[in-house]
């Protein structure tokens, strides 16, 4: 399922692969797209959303509702 996140905080590369990896940690088939102009991330997992936005804020990173 698609699911898709308003990140605040994201402001470079390095902030991407944090969202990726946190991501991924959880749902290693995971797909991952971050648009960092837009403070969009897009995920493909089976994961509750509740999941996947916890293992975003978890890395610091503000998750919009």
């Amino acid at each position: 399922m698609n699911q898709s996140f308003n990140v605040q905080g994201m402001t470079c590369g390095h902030c991407e692969k944090a969202v990726i990896a946190a991501v991924r940690q959880l749902d290693p088939a995971a797909e991952v797209q971050i648009d960092r102009s837009q403070n969009r991330v897009e995920v493909r997992t089976e994961l509750p959303r509740d999941a996947v936005a916890n293992a975003i804020r978890e890395e610091g990173y503000t998750v919009a509702a």
